[in-house]
């Protein structure tokens, strides 16, 4: 074992540049925990929140939230887990920018040989994601018509595929034609590029006969959430999920009545895997989507773990498509 291992921190909240790369020390595991050698992490907007502030963190911090990789060592009282077993996480304490970790093991899962590691890493977080979103948030049945947004990105991506598994209507909701193209050849229904649609809810209207969607699921956050609102029938699901574009504004929950009476939630996925049991369960519902062939990460961008900063520049320019992963 090393005894030290290079890891992404940070010493105060910013831009890409604050991110730095220090060698830490690597010890052993404790009770309840597990030490993970890394071979793909996953890059995820959470990671741009936390250093650019918008979730404060305990300063210096490492970040990341997702990876993969091989067993070293386990604590005390680990009964699923074994050196030597794949394994890929996608939530418990940052850090994940790392060659090796130590981490609590509730956290981790076992990865079937038939997932890579670049696949856990970029889809593990993204896919629970799109699990709870579609399984825990609202009742969502085969028929039922959804809009996503934004729909080309890693977790977007996931959900077009996931949806059309279900027989879910999807109407992705993406920044460029090009984007829109690669929503439609996931799985989504149909595709609008929201920068280009002056009304993105009276596309929604005309697309759904003047009826509107049951539930909205919004990761771009301040750009779209009234148009989101407006685009939901009565009775309808608004679930904000993310923060792309930055926070949403002060809202006036009468707005919702005068919409017709919607419901709005903001749900994280750190409260959906806080309880082991359900984690497992989750991942095993996500991992057979990918074994199945139903679902599959795609990942487009791969950096190395020395080049960080870009990694976070492109993904917050919204220049990516699929995943990033970073390879220590």
């Amino acid at each position: 074992m090393a005894a030290t291992a290079r890891t992404v921190v940070i010493r105060q909240h910013g831009g890409p540049e604050v991110l730095e790369i220090e060698e830490r020390p690597v010890g052993e595991p404790g009770p309840g925990e597990v030490r993970i050698r890394q071979h793909a992490i996953g890059l995820n907007f959470i990671d741009v929140y936390q250093r650019s502030g918008t979730y404060k963190m305990n300063l210096p911090a490492a970040l990341g939230q997702e990876g993969a990789g091989v067993v070293e060592a386990v604590g005390e009282g680990v009964t699923h887990l074994a050196p030597g077993d794949r394994a890929a996480y996608g939530g418990g304490p940052a850090g994940a920018y790392a060659e090796v970790r130590v981490m609590p093991a509730a956290s981790v899962v076992r990865l079937p040989d038939a997932i890579s590691f670049e696949e856990a890493a970029a889809g593990i977080l993204k896919g629970l994601t799109v699990q709870f979103l579609f399984r825990r948030t609202v009742p969502i049945a085969a028929g039922d018509t959804v809009l996503f947004l934004p729909a080309a990105g890693g977790v977007g991506l996931i959900a077009c595929q996931w949806a059309r598994s279900e027989g879910i209507r999807l109407i992705a909701a993406a920044g460029s034609p090009e984007k829109c193209r690669l929503a439609l050849e996931h799985g989504a229904s149909e595709a609008i590029d929201y920068r280009a649609t002056p009304d993105i809810a009276a596309e929604v209207r005309r697309l759904t006969d003047g009826k509107g969607v049951a539930v909205v699921m919004d990761g771009v956050g301040k750009d779209t959430f009234e148009a989101s609102l407006d685009s939901l029938r009565p009775l309808g699901m608004m679930i904000c999920f993310g923060a792309a574009s930055g926070p949403v504004p002060p809202f006036d929950i009468l707005g919702l009545s005068r919409r017709g009476s919607l419901k709005l939630t903001r749900p994280t996925m750190f409260t959906h895997i806080a309880d082991p049991e359900a984690l497992r369960e989750m991942a095993a519902d996500l991992f057979g989507k990918m074994e199945s062939g139903a679902v599959k990460v795609r990942v487009d961008q791969r950096f190395p773990l020395d080049r960080v900063a870009d990694a976070h520049r492109a993904l917050e320019s919204r220049s990516t498509t699929g995943s990033t992963v970073l390879v220590p």
